[in-house]
């Protein structure tokens, strides 16, 4: 199974927005106006395509400030549960990483607390449990964990 990343097309977005109501059915799935303005704000999308499938998976950050005083935030990632387990959703994390190393920023994000497979991920890349925001996902009620990976300088990263 192969699969590429490339950055996000405006036309992949009722993809994106069908692949969160996969993914998140219970959790206000974004819709794609959400994803439209996500671009609009500058914000980097990744997209993972199959030859098979088209796009299976996406992923997103904004990264803030100038090298040496910049913070990055994971927005979202997504892999449609059929390629799940298949390493695009790592693949995806690194990318948004390798841009948030480029100007050395720590990155934040929040993840379910019963998201054990995410956490995991999370986990081997760097990150710690920083906190935790109760009922953050809605109208679910699920809690989350705010997670944090300290800043890397692009040589640095794993």
């Amino acid at each position: 199974m192969t699969f590429r990343l490339a950055p996000l097309q405006r036309g992949d977005l009722a993809r994106c927005a069908e692949l969160e109501t996969l993914v998140f059915p219970d959790d206000d799935p974004w819709r794609e106006s959400a994803f439209q303005s996500e671009l609009d704000a500058g914000y980097e999308y990744f997209g993972a395509y199959t030859d098979e499938a088209g796009l299976v998976g996406y992923a997103g950050v904004s990264v803030l400030g100038v090298k040496g005083n910049a913070e990055a935030s994971v927005h979202n990632i997504a892999v449609d549960p059929a390629w799940q387990g298949k390493g695009i959703g790592r693949a995806l994390l690194r990318a948004l990483l390798a841009r948030a190393d480029e100007v050395a920023a720590p990155v934040y994000l929040e993840v379910r607390t019963d998201n054990e497979a995410a956490i995991g991920l999370y986990e081997a890349h760097g990150f710690t449990r920083i906190g935790m925001r109760r009922r953050y996902y809605w109208p679910s009620g699920a809690d989350a964990y705010t997670m944090a990976r300290p800043a890397q300088a692009a040589e640095e990263a794993p």
